[in-house]
C-alpha cells in the first residue's frame, strides 16, 4: 500500500505530472455493465489512480483524486460486530449496511479528495445497499456499480492502458513542441520567433526584456510596460533562481510570472514576462521552461559568451594599422585572441577555408543554422557568409574525415595553406584565386597541394578546354600527323624559337623545322613572333593529349 502525501509534496518532490485521465475518459472507456448510481458532477476531475481496498478506513494510504473500488467488506464487517441482521446475499452473507456506518465511510473519502466510488456486486452484495447510495448523495461522491462478471483488475488495466496513451500523447507534442523551438532558435530573429512559438502552444502573452528593462520581443497583447515597472524591477534586482508574480484586474493579466534570464555566474541579463488568466498546466509548464532556457544561451552567447572575436574585432575595426605596426607585446595579445576565437588554447598557425555553395543549397534553412553549422564543423567562430557561401579562419588541418563530412553535404572547398596572424590578409587572397577553379572543376583544392604554376593553377579541366580551342586545327587531325605537328610545335617553343637547337632535337633539316612552323602558324592563324601568343601556346601545349583524348570541340560561339 501506498502511503499517503499531499499533491504539493509530491509537486515539490519532482514526481512527473505528464498527463491525467479525467473520470468522465475512464468512466466512458469502461464495459457496459457497469453502471452509475449517482454522478457527482466532477467528470472533468483528474484521476490519480484506481485503488481497490476492503479496509474499514482506506484514507490513510489515499492520495486524492484517486477512484476507489470495494466489494463492501468494510459494511459487513461494520454491520456483524454491531449486531444486526439485514438480509443475507449469495452464500449467507448479510448484504445491507447501517446508515451511519455508510455515511461514515462516504464522508472520509470525500475528505480525502476521493473521486469516485466503485462498489463491487457478489460476493457480498446482490446490489449496492440503499444506506451506500444515500451517503454518496448526501456527501457528493460518484458512485458506480460493477458487476461480479468484471474483476477489479480489469479496470486497474483499462486505467493503465489510458494513462499510457495520454502520455505517449504528451511526449509526442513534447517532441515537436521542441523541434519548433529549436527551428525558432536557429531562425533569423531567433528571440521574436521563439515567442511565438510559445504564445501558439501556452495561452499567454509574452514580453522579453533586456537587463536596462527595455523590450526585445514581444508576443500577444501584454499589460502596458509602465504598468509592469514593479515587477520589472524586482526581476532584474534579484539573484539566484526564482520567479517573480503579480496579479492585474486586466483581462489576460490576472497572473504574471517573472523569469529571469541569468549569466552562468548568475548576473540577470534580462527577463520574461508571461500573463494569462489561469495557472498553466504542467505541459504547458515545461514549455515554459524550455523557452526560458533557450533565451539563456541567446542572451548569453550575446553578451557574455566568448568574448575572444568581440575584442578582435574591435581592436581591428579601431587600429586597423595594428598588425602591421603593432608591437611584439600587442601583436602578441591579437595572436592570443585570435587562437581562443578558433578554439585554441594558445596562439599558433591558422589556415583560411572558404566554402563553395553547391546548387542545390541555395535556399538554405537560414543565416543562422548555416553560421552554426560551419562554426561547429571548423571548431571557430571566425565564420562568414559570402555571396559563394562562406570563408572561416580555422586552426584545423581540415583531414580527410572532416573534408569527407562537407562534401557529403555537396560543398567544396578551398583549404588555405597555414598562415600567422599577419599574412591572413594575404593567406585570404590566395584561397579567393583559387575559388574559380573549383567553381570550374567542382573538387576541392588543398593550396598546400598545388604545384604553383600556371598549368597547376589552370588544372586539367580548364587547361584541356583552353588545348581544345588554341590547338583545335591541329588536334582535328590524323593522329600520326597531329603528333607530328606539335612534337615541332613544342620542340620549338621550348628552345625559345631557335632554329638550330630545333632541328637538333627533332632530327629535322633547319629549313623543314622554318617551313613546318610557318605551316602551323597559318593552320592555327595565330603570330608566332608575339611572345604571349607563345606562352599561350606553351600552356596549351602541357594539355594537350588530354584534349585530344576526349576530342573535345572547340566552342565558337555557333551553339553547334
Amino acid at each position: 500500500m501506498r502511503r499517503n502525501a499531499p499533491a504539493s509534496e509530491s509537486a515539490s518532490a519532482g514526481l512527473p505530472a505528464l498527463d491525467a485521465v479525467t473520470l468522465n475518459q475512464f468512466l466512458a472507456s469502461l464495459p457496459a455493465g457497469v453502471a452509475m448510481l449517482h454522478d457527482a458532477g466532477n467528470g472533468h476531475t483528474p484521476l490519480r489512480w484506481v485503488e481497490p481496498s476492503e479496509l474499514e478506513d482506506p484514507t490513510p494510504y489515499l492520495l486524492d483524486g484517486e477512484f476507489v473500488l470495494t466489494a463492501g467488506l468494510p459494511f459487513r464487517r461494520s454491520v456483524n460486530g454491531a449486531g444486526h441482521d439485514a438480509g443475507t446475499g449469495p452464500g449467507g452473507e448479510v448484504a445491507a449496511a447501517g446508515a451511519a456506518v455508510a455515511d461514515a465511510y462516504v464522508r472520509r473519502l470525500v475528505a480525502a479528495g476521493v473521486a469516485a466510488l466503485g462498489f463491487g456486486l457478489e460476493p457480498y452484495f446482490d446490489e449496492v445497499p440503499a444506506d451506500v447510495l444515500a451517503a454518496c448523495r448526501n456527501h457528493g461522491l460518484t458512485l458506480v456499480a460493477v458487476p461480479a462478471s468484471i474483476p477489479f483488475a480489469a479496470l486497474g488495466l483499462e486505467f493503465s492502458k489510458l494513462l499510457e496513451s495520454g502520455n505517449a500523447q504528451v511526449f509526442r507534442q513534447l517532441a515537436e513542441t521542441n523541434r519548433h523551438l529549436m527551428r525558432a532558435v536557429l531562425s533569423p530573429r531567433p528571440e521574436h520567433e521563439l515567442l511565438a512559438a510559445l504564445a501558439q502552444r501556452v495561452p499567454a502573452w509574452a514580453v522579453l526584456v533586456g537587463a536596462d528593462g527595455r523590450v526585445r520581443a514581444r508576443a500577444g497583447t501584454a499589460v502596458e510596460l509602465s504598468t509592469l515597472q514593479p515587477l520589472l524591477k524586482r526581476l532584474l534586482a534579484g539573484s539566484g533562481p526564482r520567479v517573480e508574480t503579480e496579479a492585474f484586474d486586466v483581462p489576460g493579466s490576472a497572473l504574471v510570472f517573472g523569469h529571469p534570464l541569468r549569466s552562468t555566474r548568475d548576473a540577470t541579463l534580462g527577463g520574461l514576462l508571461l500573463g494569462t488568466d489561469k495557472p498553466l498546466t504542467p505541459a504547458q509548464n515545461n514549455v515554459v521552461s524550455s523557452v526560458v532556457g533557450l533565451l539563456e544561451l541567446l542572451v548569453r552567447q550575446r553578451t557574455s559568451g566568448s568574448l575572444a572575436p568581440s575584442q578582435l574585432a574591435t581592436a581591428l575595426l579601431l587600429h586597423p594599422e595594428s598588425i602591421a605596426g603593432a608591437s611584439t607585446t600587442g601583436l602578441n595579445t591579437l595572436r592570443d585572441l585570435l587562437a581562443q576565437s578558433v578554439g585554441g588554447t594558445r596562439s599558433g598557425l591558422v589556415r583560411v577555408v572558404q566554402g563553395i555553395r553547391p546548387k542545390a543549397a541555395a535556399a538554405a534553412d537560414g543565416p543562422v543554422r548555416e553560421l552554426l553549422q560551419w562554426r561547429r564543423l571548423f571548431d571557430t567562430k571566425m565564420v562568414e557568409l559570402t555571396d559563394y557561401g562562406f570563408a572561416a579562419v580555422t586552426r584545423l588541418k581540415v583531414d580527410d574525415q572532416l573534408l569527407a563530412e562537407v562534401e557529403q553535404l555537396g560543398w567544396r572547398l578551398v583549404v588555405g595553406g597555414a598562415a600567422e596572424l599577419p599574412a591572413l590578409a594575404a593567406a585570404y587572397r590566395s584561397a579567393s584565386a583559387l575559388r574559380p577553379r573549383v567553381q570550374a572543376t567542382g573538387t576541392t583544392v588543398r593550396e598546400e597541394e598545388l604545384t604553383w604554376s600556371v598549368t597547376g593553377l589552370l588544372g586539367g579541366e580548364a587547361g584541356g578546354m583552353l588545348a581544345s580551342r588554341l590547338l583545335a586545327p591541329v588536334l582535328g587531325q590524323e593522329p600520326e600527323r597531329r603528333e607530328a605537328q606539335l612534337q615541332v610545335l613544342r620542340a620549338w617553343l621550348g628552345a625559345n624559337g631557335n632554329w638550330d637547337a630545333t632541328a637538333k632535337d627533332t632530327g629535322l633539316h633547319r629549313n623543314s623545322v622554318r617551313r613546318q612552323i610557318n605551316a602551323l602558324a597559318e593552320i592555327l592563324d595565330v603570330d608566332l613572333a608575339q611572345a604571349g601568343t607563345r606562352a599561350e601556346l606553351w600552356i596549351a601545349l602541357q594539355f594537350a593529349d588530354s584534349a585530344a583524348i576526349t576530342g573535345a570541340a572547340p566552342d565558337n560561339g555557333t551553339g553547334a
